[in-house]
């Protein structure tokens, strides 16, 4: 016998009551998609399971690639075989060899099928026996065991697994609608638009680029951003807004101190423009409460003011250190930290406002009508595709 398929287990899924089988399908879709460099697998339903037919394909190169699937809480290799005893017996005899160092076990057993002529218990016991029997130097350890040899009794087959591989957990992305993600390039927004997807919603970005302030690289860096976020979900098309004029006007008409909660309204005008245009529902940004001056509660009262689409910003009560953490695991963050500035580092006014008045705001923004820099600015959008396992470095050799 041998590891043949991979048990998919998901947890929030089975809460889901009618509209359960959306989200499943959802969720098989962006596995099917995660292992479509694979011939052969395929991937199946059952009741409270999902099942992916390894068809001769070794099991952990496709767990890796399946622990970044949201919607998945964790993963095992399982033995297929038919609900008889003594081959039950035979398969978990193979597991615990398998289990490498192991001294304990402990069995657990699960049964579906009530038509199964022993009882989980009587289960537990037959084929705990069984093992000491046929072993040496084992021992049954119920509270920590080393391996845990866990069989179930489904109605179709029985299952025996004894590794477990925690999945990403969270909602299939696609299952919440789309938000547009305002990309910039450092640490915050590549974990926010990360945290969105893991509530289920699907991404496109927005990365306001201003040449020659800003370089190809920083351009470089949004894109393999990018490309790291679509291992997590779907393909992701990045909006990118040539910024140039609507920044140098703004700091050459507008008051020092206001001009870079005057640029962020601008931005949301712009994205509220690409959101409208695309089917997009909401914003995502990076926003943490009070890390810098434009992500105080006055300024983000007085910036959210030029749009009714719902902001949403998963970093809101995050510590740096937080973030900082997440962005390694999920690996931006050294993509992230590259010496290449984005428009919101390169115009830094001296001594920014943190608590913006919206009244004197629109007061400054009426001297001087913006209306034709955005027309020009969301006019000149490029529109850049990301797809999962295709990277863009190739793509702009010629520009670094």
């Amino acid at each position: 016998m041998k590891y043949d398929h991979i048990m998919v287990r998901y947890s929030e899924i089975a809460l889901k009551g009618g509209n359960r089988k959306m989200f499943l399908l959802k969720l098989q879709d962006n596995i099917n998609r995660a292992l479509k460099e694979y011939e052969g697998i395929k991937v199946k339903r059952t009741q409270g399971r999902v099942f992916i037919l390894l068809n001769g394909h070794a099991p952990e190169p496709i767990i890796e690639k399946c622990r970044k699937v949201f919607g998945i809480h964790s993963l095992s290799p399982a033995m297929k075989l038919e609900s008889d005893l003594e081959q039950i017996q035979k398969a978990t005899l193979e597991a615990l060899t398998k289990a490498t160092d192991a001294q304990t076990f402990k069995i657990i057993v699960k049964r579906i099928d009530k038509t199964f002529p022993h009882r989980s218990q009587e289960m537990n016991q037959l084929l705990g026996s069984y093992l000491l029997k046929n072993t040496e130097g084992y021992t049954v350890d119920v509270h920590h065991p080393d391996v845990a040899i866990k069989v179930e009794i489904r109605n179709e087959a029985t299952y025996v697994t004894s590794q477990v591989t925690p999945g990403a957990k969270g909602l299939p992305v696609g299952t919440a609608g789309k938000t547009l993600l305002l990309l910039s390039g450092g640490i915050d927004s590549p974990v926010a638009g990360y945290l969105a997807m893991k509530r289920g919603v699907q991404l496109e970005a927005i990365h306001f680029h201003s040449p020659p302030f800003t370089s190809e690289r920083a351009k470089q860096k949004v894109l393999d951003l990018a490309d790291v976020l679509t291992a997590y979900g779907t393909k992701i098309n990045i909006h990118i807004v040539p910024f140039t004029k609507v920044q140098q006007t703004i700091f050459r008409e507008m008051p020092d101190s206001h001009a870079m909660t005057i640029m962020r309204r601008i931005m949301l005008r712009i994205s509220e423009r690409v959101c409208r245009d695309n089917g997009i529902l909401s914003m995502t940004t990076g926003e943490s409460l009070g890390q810098v001056a434009s992500q105080t509660m006055y300024s983000m009262h007085a910036i959210n003011d030029v749009t009714s689409f719902p902001i949403l910003r998963p970093l809101i009560a995050m510590d740096k250190e937080d973030i900082i953490h997440i962005s390694r695991k999920i690996g931006t963050y050294d993509i992230s930290v590259r010496p290449y500035e984005d428009c919101c580092t390169v115009f830094v006014p001296k001594s920014p406002k943190t608590k913006p008045q919206k009244e004197k705001i629109q007061k400054y923004e009426a001297k001087y009508d913006f209306t034709d820099l955005i027309d020009e600015a969301v006019a000149g959008i490029e529109t850049v595709t990301r797809i999962p396992g295709v990277s863009s470095t190739d793509e702009f050799d010629g520009l670094l």
